[in-house]
């Protein structure tokens, strides 16, 4: 479908920067889940929408808030989030 693909590439540039976990196994909302568990701040989602707009969803594991955006836009918005407030 390609979306594999689309997750492959984009987990291999926040790799260079990031310790990130690709998770491709059960419902996205049990991922979600194990991932809040864990402690990791931010899930990027591929999906089908992904394929036709090139976004991804992004969440927010204290706010639980999500949102669309391109997906070029996922390393500068998550170093943009990651950074220290002044």
């Amino acid at each position: 479908e390609g979306m594999p693909e689309k997750a492959h590439a984009l987990y291999r540039e926040l790799k260079q920067d990031w310790n990130v976990f690709y998770d491709d196994g059960g419902a996205v909302g049990r991922r979600y889940r194990r991932q809040d568990e864990i402690g990791t701040p931010y899930c990027i989602t591929i999906d089908g929408q992904t394929l036709q707009d090139n976004t991804v969803t992004i969440r927010e594991r204290d706010s639980t808030e999500q949102r669309r955006i391109p997906m070029a836009a996922v390393a500068d918005e998550i170093r943009k989030a990651l950074k220290p407030q002044r």
